[in-house]
């Protein structure tokens, strides 16, 4: 199958050889368009880590925290199943897809980087399941069954998002490889899931170990 050409030129302006593998996701039968994991062995210039850092291809890579909640989905379809689910800051679609995989009635993934929404659309094509995408929850007046949001906190500053995510669903599932000791209003850990980032940036174990909150 050949990438999609946006995502792929997207991805050589910011690393010159990198290119984009559709990848089977480990314990899952969902498959992602994903930086080759050839292109992560190498140092990168100075210019290209500048790239980086100003436009981080996110939706390039499948995070621990959303494959640690789409597996958990999978394994529990029950919480999903005819529901109205929006996948907030999806990145590459992964918690959405599970979703939509699962039985949810309808997927919407809400993500402000336009290249993230062409990649959740993209690998919604690969599997085969229907998707819709949204740029701005804040634009929206619509209300959701089940918000998914895996990685939202990596900035703590993002922590206000929690209150809005309360306003447009009955329930939410968050999960994050870096907050476990979360203290906000509504919310409750429910389990601990394993995963890693693919391709595997070699994260410490402390990352790969995955918290999930309802709320």
């Amino acid at each position: 199958m050949t990438p999609p050409g946006d995502l792929a030129v997207a991805l050589t302006a910011l690393l010159g050889d990198a290119r984009l593998t559709l990848q089977a996701l480990p314990n899952s039968d969902l498959s992602l368009w994903l930086i080759d994991p050839a292109n992560m062995t190498r140092a990168f210039s100075p210019a290209e880590t500048q790239r980086l850092l100003e436009a981080p291809p996110y939706w390039a890579f499948c995070w621990a925290s959303g494959l640690a909640l789409a597996r958990w989905i999978v394994a529990h379809p029950e919480h999903v199943a005819g529901r109205q689910v929006l996948d907030f800051g999806s990145g590459s679609g992964i918690a959405g897809l599970a979703a939509a995989r699962a039985g949810a009635a309808r997927v919407v993934c809400c993500d402000l980087d336009p290249l993230a929404l062409k990649a959740c659309r993209a690998n919604a094509q690969a599997n085969a399941v229907q998707i819709e995408t949204l740029d701005d929850l804040h634009a929206s007046t619509e209300r959701f069954d089940l918000i998914l949001a895996a990685d939202v906190l990596y900035d703590r500053a993002n922590l206000p998002l929690l209150a809005l995510l309360q306003t447009r669903a009955e329930r939410i599932l968050l999960a994050d490889s870096r907050v476990r000791d979360l203290a906000h209003p509504g919310f409750t850990r429910i389990t601990e899931l394993q995963a890693c980032t693919l391709p595997d940036l070699a994260e410490p174990e402390e990352f790969r170990r995955v918290a999930l909150y309802q709320g």
